[in-house]
This record gives C-alpha cells, structure tokens and sequence, in this order.
C-alpha cells in the first residue's frame, strides 16, 4: 500500500497548486499575526479589569471573557459575519476572522496575565509603595515587566492554538491555506498532493514559532 500511495503522488499536480498555496498561506499568517496581536492586548486589558478595585467593573468583564470563552469560536464566527451585518456592523471575512480570533483567545490571555501578576511577589509591590511610586509606574516599571516575562511560554501556546484554528475562518468564507488546498483539490481530485502540501506548511510555521518562543523565554528569564 505504501508502494502505490508513493507511485501515485503527482509532483506536476504540486506544482500547479503552488501559487495558490502561497496566496493561502500569506491569508493564515495575516490572520494569526493580526488575531495574536488583538489577543495578547485585549487579554492585558481583560486581566487589567478584573483587579479593577470596583466590582462594577469586574463583574461585567468577568461575566464577558466567561462568555467567550465558553462559547465555541465557529458560532463567534457566525455570528460576527451573519447577525452583526444586520446591526449595521460589517467588515470582509477576513476582518471579522481575524476580530473573532482575537476576541476569543483573548479572554485565555486575560487568565494567563492574570496567573503572571499574581505570581509577581508581594515584596514587589510593598517596594513600590514604599519608593512612593505613583500606581501606573508602579505596573509599568515593576509588575508588568516581571509579569510578562513569566507567561511568555503560555502566550506562545496560544499562539500555536491560535494558528491551528485558522482553517475555521473557512466557515466564512475566507481563503486561508485549507480552504485553497480543498478547492483546488475539487477541481482536480487529486486530494493527496494539495492536503499534504497544507499538513507540511502548519508544521513549518508552528515548529519555528515554538523555537522562538522557547529562544525568546531563555532571553528574558536571563
């Protein structure tokens, strides 16, 4: 069987898939850049609101990341390309992809923020308080900073998580690297050739990444 499934594989059919394949590939890293970036900065702002001093604050963005979290991404999905438009609220596929990406991963870097802060000692904030420091310097200069560089590893999972969820924005409409590989295998049913090309290419993009991400931990503990 191994013998007929490699007599079988079309290198000319990988070839004509090519260009597509690159157009796909570029939609997926657009799509994990721009949600990763949303993510981490809505997740900091999330984790932020929950230590609000007020529970008029906490409560309803306690009540908002839960929400989010415990609803799937694909009925996020349709939802924020279907329901919204009819509110007046529309965007491309792309865009209200890449929207509902970071919304959703979000509300788990809000928890990963949260963990980092708590791990932050409490000498920290004493020595803070004691240098008289005014409250925004104090997370900006001293907590944050030693926050930070605690959840990287978990910030980087998220990311790999966050790349594997791409080919849901299919479900909309967009043409991430899947979705091309699928249609083009439609035409030419030569399914073969185009869904390994894609099973490759996530390999690529996720291995490096989680290099970096391990290189870039290494740095900052030192």
């Amino acid at each position: 069987m191994i013998v007929t499934a490699a007599s079988n594989w079309d290198w000319s059919a990988v070839a004509d898939f090519m260009p597509t394949f690159w157009d796909g590939v570029l939609v997926t890293l657009q799509a994990l850049v721009l949600g990763s970036l949303i993510s981490f900065s809505l997740g900091l702002v999330w984790a932020l609101a929950l230590r609000a001093p007020t529970r008029f604050v906490r409560w309803p963005v306690g009540a908002f990341t839960e929400f989010i979290r415990n609803t799937p991404l694909l009925v996020q999905l349709f939802f924020f390309f279907f329901v919204l438009p009819e509110w007046g609220v529309q965007a491309s596929a792309l865009t209200t992809g890449v929207l509902a990406l970071g919304l959703h991963y979000s509300t788990y870097t809000a928890q990963v923020y949260r963990a980092g802060i708590e791990a932050v000692p409490v000498g920290q904030w004493e020595a803070a308080r004691a240098l008289s420091l005014p409250y925004r310097r104090t997370w900006s200069a001293v907590i944050l900073p030693q926050a930070i560089r605690r959840v990287v590893p978990a910030l980087g999972n998220y990311v790999i998580a966050m790349l594997k969820d791409t080919p849901l924005l299919a479900a909309i409409g967009v043409l991430e690297m899947l979705q091309r590989a699928r249609l083009e295998a439609a035409q030419t049913f030569q399914y073969t050739e185009a869904l390994t090309v894609v099973g490759v290419a996530f390999i690529l993009i996720a291995y490096p990444s989680s290099l970096l991400l391990r290189a870039l931990e290494r740095r900052l503990v030192r």
